[in-house]
């Protein structure tokens, strides 16, 4: 048997420290994978209500027809709270899930260190905190890794396991088919920032934000528009009320100053009102949205009604849009195929009746990124099965070009959300951004490709991983939508990464 096929003895004890709605799940988890589990809080009772807790969150299982009365009665025999760490003296494997505190992690390590056995694993589940640091403490850090799991613990599949600076690469081994034998998809990441998921995910809340920072769009359409356009299960704005509006903001701050304030992580100045004005969201009864009895959802912006054109001249050129011309045919409308202009985009372009381009957005606003100016229109999942599609016209669109426009759109089933003219729009720029830190992370081996879009997938939902996005669009289409906005946008922010740009060069050359 290889190292990483044994993780710690099935029937061995698995100590939780910190009983708060996370560790409570860490529990759970490891008592329905059959070991007995001790449970330590330092603040006195609450171990024992937290045998209550998991006890009715089994309950709730066994009410569901997912577990067996007698499974249920047989975890619940195996559980313990303890009133001290001496209590924790017989784990194989101890998973803190405490406050967000370096010192304390410290602390209770320092502290636990003594108590466990020398073979035992330390395992801490922090989001944002330095593994290398929270084991520096240590006589042996080399025993000491990250398990972060993902909230609701019993529930989302994926474990990141983070192997800090002094890991021993053994104990990650042990770490990984540990949580692999429990039912969980580990993944391996090394210890950076947000690991692989909260440093990766950046991007899709903050491009939300700045989108409505800059009056572009409301965070209804934003969301809308992400959902059925871009096929994520929820929008940024109603998943950061849902995670808590304080911790969504806390931990893009921690990653940003943790990256030394990189202009990529920039923190959201209109997310830190929110916080201060205490709307943390679902929890507090208002967030982005209001949540209180009786409170009606904003609706996200949706054109009315218009005629489609009779016709349109398309402009073919390979892009992540050429399904759309099969789309117009079979809704009826008359396509002519024509060469592209000398100054058309690489994807091509449709022609209106009345001469107006209608292109995927290349990160370029419609008013200035043009020789041509007309409307953009974004980037989907897949033209076929989107059913919003947003537009943003140039200042100097007349209205009847932008009916036709919506028409048509329309005439494809789609709903249609008309937004300011801003660079890169709202899917694009996000799926850009995304993919490009996606590759940024994979060439400095935070973490395999396959782990990535894994971790991205069953961490976050994801539709699909941002590598095999990148794939799909190709890594040209994601440098040139980048630097589009780095024009518009000349911070830094924007700016593609190297190994992006060496990956769009390389298919130039094939071609």
């Amino acid at each position: 048997m290889s190292a990483i096929d044994r993780g710690i003895d099935p029937a061995g004890t698995v100590a939780v420290i910190g009983t708060g709605t996370m560790g409570q799940g860490i529990a759970q988890v490891a008592l329905v994978a059959g070991h007995p589990v001790r449970l330590y809080d330092a603040a006195p009772g609450r171990a024992a209500q937290a045998v209550d807790g998991i006890a009715a969150r089994l309950d709730r299982l066994v009410d569901k027809g997912r577990l067996e009365p007698a499974a249920r009665d047989a975890a619940l025999g195996r559980l313990t709270p303890v009133a001290g760490l001496a209590g924790l003296a017989d784990a194989e494997l101890a998973i803190e899930a405490i406050l967000e505190d370096l010192g304390a992690k410290q602390q209770l390590f320092t502290a636990l260190e003594s108590v466990v056995s020398d073979s035992c694993l330390l395992a801490t589940n922090t989001s944002s905190l330095s593994v290398t640091a929270v084991a520096g403490a240590l006589r042996r850090p080399g025993r000491l890794l990250g398990l972060h799991f993902f909230n609701p613990a019993p529930l989302l599949p994926l474990v990141e396991v983070v192997r800090g600076f002094a890991t021993e690469e053994a104990a990650a081994d042990r770490a990984y088919a540990t949580v692999a034998a429990w039912g969980k998809t580990p993944v391996r990441c090394a210890d950076t920032p947000g690991f692989i998921v909260n440093r990766i995910a950046r991007p899709f809340y903050a491009e939300a934000l700045r989108v409505h920072e800059e009056g572009a769009a409301d965070p209804a359409t934003i969301d809308a528009v992400l959902r059925e356009c871009g096929g994520f299960a929820m929008g940024p704005f109603e998943l950061t009320d849902l995670i808590g509006q304080d911790v969504n903001e806390a931990v893009t701050r921690s990653v940003w100053e943790a990256m030394y304030h990189d202009p990529k992580f920039t923190p959201s100045l209109a997310q830190r009102r929110l916080v201060d004005a205490g709307l943390h969201g679902r929890k507090s009864g208002r967030g982005w949205y209001d949540y209180a009895e009786g409170a009606a959802r904003p609706e996200p912006h949706t054109a009315e009604p218009c005629p489609p054109p009779g016709k349109v001249a398309v402009h073919a050129g390979p892009g992540p849009a050429g399904e759309l011309p099969r789309l117009i045919e079979e809704a009826g409308i008359t396509v002519t195929r024509e060469d592209p202009a000398a100054d058309a985009p690489p994807g091509g372009y449709i022609a209106l009746p009345d001469g107006t381009r209608l292109t995927l957005t290349d990160g370029s606003p419609a008013t200035t990124g043009s020789p041509a100016p007309g409307i953009r229109f974004d980037l989907a999942l897949d033209y076929r099965t989107a059913t919003r599609i947003a537009l943003a016209p140039a200042d100097t669109v007349s209205p009847e070009a932008l009916a036709s426009a919506i028409g048509l759109f329309q005439a494809l089933g789609k709903k249609v959300s008309v937004i300011q003219d801003v660079p890169g729009m709202i899917v694009a720029r996000t799926v850009a951004m995304l993919a490009d830190f996606a590759m940024d992370a994979a060439a400095r081996r935070v973490a395999s490709p396959q782990d990535i879009d894994t971790a991205m997938r069953l961490g976050v939902n994801y539709p699909r991983g941002p590598l095999r996005w990148a794939d799909d669009l190709g890594a040209r289409w994601v440098r040139d939508a980048l630097l589009g906005l780095h024009q518009a946008y000349p911070t830094g922010r924007y700016a593609p990464s190297q190994p992006l740009m060496r990956r769009a060069a390389a298919e130039e050359k094939l071609l």
